[in-house]
């Protein structure tokens, strides 16, 4: 095709399928509810795909080569997670059922303070979170657990799951081994332990913020009988055995991501220790799933095979317990993964059609002074967060395109990469259709747009990027001398 035939696509043009993506979403919440978002939005996604894909080449004709390169550069990003997700299913599946949940759950609802329990998962979060440096692990482990115990007090299960977030993303946050930091930092060329230091300055008012907030709902939650959450206990040690030692298998987790083993060597091996659980302290668990079927050594391997695979129920006769104890195993993944792909070519087609780029660029030249920059940089994140799907991707494309303009407009890199990370690693987790969001919905169980209002340390932290840059706090002139 001659070049010289090609149109770029105007601004807006370019915003066409996003109209469309966003005209879809409103329609499914009006007419089905919020709780049909996840279930429908692969629809919506693939068809703001199909209609920017027709508009690149009956309109602008670019040629088939231009959107491969868009998907290719897409799915690099996005397709490594996905077994990641799966093996992140393995691991709920089998340390639910070696015994390591409900004895978190169990310990939980005897030592922990009822009303402070949203602050208490919070701040657990974060911890566990700062030490592995990754939410997506911290919230499917120990994040499962407390929304166990949430569940049998009686707090709303969106509560709970706001909680686990935002504790769960502060630690990631500013922990020096997560992967986002690390990437934002490099992508805008900031010392990582500088970019953390100057993180600090609205991590931590945005955490306090959420921290108070939690504790005053605790104070106004209707907690649930006592009796009941004994006779919780009384009923999970009737069906496991609850014992410290289950707790070997989160610790030496726990080890591992502190060694910095890869990512899904660790969920693998974790997931491995969760079967040799079940085996070792819960056989009366592995004999009410095989039932009166075969036991030989073929038999356990097709129980194995099965928990990890499909879902997974144990009959308790209590129905709140029956829920707590049932896995999805990577059948239960399989909506999640559908929703990323998805995504995924929503955000190739964009790419390859040249719409992303007229959108981003259409932003940045009209940015001249430091508050509309960050502003620009925060509305960009989420933008890229909605249109890519994947917050690794947004996070280097936000880096890329702000990196010049921070430098013209004499400011330092480090608001540069301090603004990609308030603005992009935290809201991804609440974009529906984002892998983040994604995830974390399918392992607490909780429908993105209702943990969304309860994620307070999420949506503080890019306000408080906006407030100071607005004030100009802590906000200079690039200098020769070496920013401390």
């Amino acid at each position: 095709m001659d070049i010289k035939s090609r149109r770029q696509p105007s601004l807006v043009i370019s915003l066409i399928p996003i109209a469309v993506l966003i005209a879809g979403l409103i329609s499914i919440v009006i007419f089905l509810g919020a709780d049909a978002v996840q279930q429908m939005s692969h629809g919506v996604l693939l068809a703001a795909a199909a209609v920017s894909a027709a508009i690149a080449f009956f309109y602008c004709r670019r040629p088939l080569r231009a959107m491969s390169t868009g998907m290719r550069k897409s799915a690099t990003q996005v397709l490594p997670t996905l077994p990641i997700l799966l093996m992140i299913a393995t691991v709920s599946a089998t340390w639910m059922l070696s015994g390591v949940v409900p004895t978190l759950i169990s310990y939980g609802l005897e030592l922990l303070a009822p009303k402070a329990f949203l602050v208490t998962a919070c701040a657990t979060c974060a911890v566990i979170s700062v030490l592995s440096g990754s939410s997506w692990t911290t919230i499917a482990t120990i994040g499962v657990a407390f929304m166990g115990i949430g569940t049998v007090w009686g707090y709303n299960p969106a509560w709970t799951a706001g909680a686990i977030i935002s504790g769960a993303y502060f630690g990631d946050k500013v922990s020096p081994l997560s992967d986002t930091t690390v990437l934002a930092s490099s992508t805008c060329g900031v010392n990582l332990f500088t970019h953390i230091r100057y993180l600090m300055w609205t991590s931590i008012p945005s955490m306090t913020v959420a921290l108070v907030v939690f504790g005053i709902a605790g104070l106004f939650t209707d907690i649930n009988d006592s009796q009941q959450s004994h006779l919780m206990v009384d009923q999970l040690s009737g069906i496991f055995n609850l014992t410290p030692w289950c707790l070997i298998i989160p610790a030496a987790t726990v080890a591992l991501i502190v060694l910095r083993l890869n990512t899904a060597l660790t969920l693998a091996i974790s997931t491995a220790m969760g079967i040799a659980g079940i085996f070792i302290f819960q056989p009366s668990v592995l004999n009410m799933l095989e039932g009166s079927g075969e036991t030989s050594a073929i038999g356990h391997v097709m129980t194995i095979i099965h928990l990890l695979v499909t879902e997974t129920s144990i009959s308790t006769g209590n129905e709140l317990l029956d829920s707590l104890v049932s896995t999805g195993g990577m059948e239960g993944m399989l909506p999640t993964i559908y929703l990323i792909l998805s995504a995924m070519i929503f955000g190739g087609a964009l790419m390859g059609s040249g719409m992303l780029s007229t959108i981003t660029h259409s932003i940045i030249k009209r940015v001249r002074k430091s508050r509309s920059t960050v502003l620009s940089t925060v509305g960009s994140g989420l933008m890229l967060n909605a249109c890519t799907g994947d917050q690794y991707l947004s996070i280097i494309l936000n880096g890329n395109l702000y990196r010049n303009l921070y430098r013209r407009n004499g400011l330092e890199q480090r608001l540069l990469s301090r603004s990609i990370e308030d603005s992009t690693s935290v809201t991804s987790v609440l974009i529906p259709w984002n892998s983040c969001g994604l995830t974390q919905s399918a392992v607490l169980g909780v429908a993105t747009l209702h943990y969304l209002p309860y994620c307070i340390f999420n949506i503080a932290s890019p306000m408080f990027t906006l407030l100071f840059a607005w004030v100009g706090f802590r906000i200079r002139a690039v200098t020769s001398r070496a920013v401390a």
